[in-house]
């Protein structure tokens, strides 16, 4: 019910914004992503990254020229990492996990791997400069970011333990925030059409994991994004 009214509330922004005066173009982004995990607990840390993939529509509203609102919605595969639990201990106390963990204690130095899925709705303020030639420069920031889990499997590495595609949707929080950045370069190759690549970093404010009686950590999510777009 959470999700609903949330999302409810950011679609009701995005449609006031886009209903006064100015200039809307709508696109479409493909991008590979980089993410990787930390923690705030001394004994955990990250061990490891994750090659994923975003697909999104996005929609940008210019209230002046080099000025714009942007949103949309999109679809972030393959998020999270790896961390490093040097005690080990009962960690997923939600999952399934397999016979080779006794009373579901893990064994010190295990590594536990997130692979998670969400739907990401952005909103952006993006600055962009005049043409030269047929190029111009833009500036996201700040980025904030809804995401809503859809997926998450995960992994167990450890001493006597080798286990994968372990479903762990419930250990993960269903919804969380994340701020960000952006850069990039625009080619104007008509008057229509946009070809546009840059560079994202994110990076996550909320807890991804949910605690356990072993781990009261905050644990989040970085990420680098090649984004790669094309805009009507």
């Amino acid at each position: 019910m959470k999700k609903i009214v949330v999302l409810s509330l950011w679609c009701c922004l995005w449609a006031t914004v886009v209903s006064a005066q100015g200039e809307i173009r709508f696109g479409f982004q493909v991008s590979p992503v980089f993410s990787w995990m930390d923690s705030d607990a001394r004994l955990v840390n990250g061990n490891g990254s994750n090659l994923g993939l975003k697909l999104g529509v996005l929609g940008e509203y210019y209230f002046q020229p080099n000025y714009a609102i942007m949103s949309g919605i999109g679809f972030a595969f393959n998020h999270g990492g790896t961390l490093f639990y040097e005690n080990g201990g009962e960690i997923w106390t939600r999952a399934d996990l397999p016979s080779e963990v006794p009373n579901r204690n893990l064994p010190p130095g295990v590594n536990l791997e997130y692979n998670v899925q969400y739907i990401e709705i952005p909103l952006a303020l993006r600055l962009r400069s005049n043409e030269f030639g047929y190029y111009r420069i833009y500036v996201d920031a700040p980025v904030f970011t809804l995401n809503f889990k859809t997926q998450a499997r995960g992994s167990i590495q450890g001493t006597g333990i080798d286990e994968e595609k372990i479903d762990i949707r419930e250990e993960v929080n269903g919804l969380a925030l994340s701020w960000g950045l952006g850069v990039g370069l625009v080619y104007e190759a008509s008057a229509s059409l946009q070809l546009t690549s840059g560079l994202a970093y994110q990076r996550f404010f909320t807890d991804i994991v949910k605690d356990s009686d072993a781990d009261d950590s905050k644990n989040v999510i970085n990420s680098l994004t090649l984004r790669f777009g094309i805009v009507f």
